[in-house]
């Protein structure tokens, strides 16, 4: 029995090794927030940095690149087009030039339109402070619905991304984990099927954190993996291609 105990204990350590190896790694070949990489500093909460992450969520949210919405963004940044009152200021067809310029050809009309709903909206309600937005929230749920009440623009993919980065600056921002988010995660052995995702993806995090990193950058390495890789079943290219098991199935 205590050599059985020895071998269990063995194991164990040895897995939990594994799985802190995993998420390093997964962090360090996919990279974590999406706001980071955009300059843009959420950590204290301050409503020009919240708000710059807004617009790239919603830039984000539309069946396009990642690459096209990051040239995007810094089309809005260097035109200096990052708050309300500027987005409102230049217009419908100064918004539409922005956009082309960022290769959002394809979403270009409806995108700036619905960013002018979205301000008029953010400006009537909320003084044009998202902030204020997150104190006016009832619950977790409250606050999806307010965002999503902002003009005709925001859906439930704008506000998954918008609020899983905001998970450490909101009280109330507590996104479900998204699907390609769960395939990564059950790929690499993090959750079974029967587990509930978000309270296991966080103990893992717990048990498991980095330096320098929070659980919105091990989300962000489990979307990249599960939407670039796992939804497009590209295994063989696939950096975390060692650890997937979904791979080691084949």
């Amino acid at each position: 029995m205590l050599l059985n105990g020895c071998r269990d204990q063995h194991n164990y350590e040895a897995f939990q090794i594994k799985i802190n190896h995993t998420i390093k790694k997964l962090i360090s070949t996919l990279g974590g927030k999406s706001s980071e990489e955009l300059r843009i500093d959420l950590s204290k909460g301050k409503s020009t940095e919240i708000f710059k992450w807004f617009l790239a969520s919603k830039l984000f949210g539309a069946r396009i690149g990642t690459n096209i919405a990051i040239k995007t963004y810094r089309k809005f940044e260097r035109c200096g087009v990052l708050s309300p009152e500027k987005i409102l200021e230049t217009g419908w067809d100064g918004l539409v030039r922005i956009l082309d310029d960022g290769g959002y050809a394809r979403y270009d009309f409806s995108t700036a339109t619905k960013l002018l709903e979205i301000m008029e909206d953010l400006k009537k309600y909320y003084d044009g402070d998202l902030n204020k937005l997150h104190e006016m929230a009832d619950d977790e749920d409250d606050l999806e619905d307010l965002l999503k009440g902002l003009g005709r623009g925001i859906g439930d993919v704008t506000v998954n991304i918008f609020l899983r980065e905001l998970r450490s600056v909101w009280k109330m921002a507590n996104p479900i984990p998204s699907e390609l988010v769960i395939l990564a995660a059950r790929n690499l052995g993090f959750i079974s099927q029967t587990e509930e995702p978000l309270s296991a993806l966080k103990k893992i995090w717990l048990a498991h954190t980095i330096k320098g990193k929070d659980f919105s950058d091990f989300e962000a390495g489990l979307l990249r993996m599960g939407k670039d890789f796992c939804k497009k079943r590209k295994c063989s290219s696939c950096p975390m291609g060692e650890e997937c098991r979904c791979k080691k199935a084949k």
